[in-house]
């Protein structure tokens, strides 16, 4: 947690902005720390060391632009990536399936995608890929953006401000939020193994 909290401090809240960028629109930031990010600054707030509005605007800013950037990158460069029909990975029938997703699930998928570790990563450019119309999608990620950009550095503010060197507790609480976050994607993936 210290290596996280001097992170916090030196970049500050470019740095914040910048990493939630990346981690929300660029897909190699899948591995960046978002939730633990959000939660240590929120900490950090509650002990005076930054302002809590000031890491919620930095926040949902680089939220709201980084998913704007996945659904363009998305946008531009999906259909050459899944045109190849003998693709491993890359199969045009997974564009179909991801547009009838995003027609029947997308204000829920761009919304709750924002507290699901690597899924926030996708969605965007997923959302891009699959064509999802620009109107809805900047509406949902502006929602989500704020929903998430606000709850979690507040969480990590109101737990901060009553409990003492909760710092020591923050991967803890962190990872039980992921396995709360992923256990009904999970259960809505082996449901969908099922039926097929």
């Amino acid at each position: 947690m210290h290596d996280l909290t001097s992170l916090i401090l030196s970049a500050s809240y470019a740095g914040l902005f910048a990493i939630v960028f990346a981690e929300t629109g660029l897909l190699l930031g899948f591995f960046l720390p978002g939730d633990t990010l959000l939660l240590a600054a929120g900490v950090l707030a509650a002990g005076g060391a930054l302002s809590l509005g000031g890491i919620m605007a930095a926040v949902v800013a680089g939220a709201v632009l980084g998913c704007v950037a996945g659904y363009f990158i998305g946008g531009k460069f999906g259909p050459r990536v899944f045109a190849s029909q003998d693709a491993r990975y890359f199969k045009p029938e997974y564009v179909t399936r991801a547009e009838l997703f995003f027609a029947r699930y997308g204000w829920l998928a761009v919304v709750l995608a924002r507290f699901v570790p690597v899924v926030r990563t996708l969605v965007p450019t997923m959302a891009g890929v699959s064509r999802m119309p620009l109107a809805p999608f900047t509406l949902y990620n502006i929602v989500g953006a704020l929903l998430w950009g606000v709850s979690v550095p507040a969480l990590g503010y109101f737990l901060g401000d009553r409990i003492p060197h909760l710092d020591r507790y923050i991967l803890l609480i962190v990872g039980g939020v992921v396995v709360i976050s992923i256990v009904p994607v999970l259960l809505k993936v082996m449901q969908a193994r099922r039926a097929t």
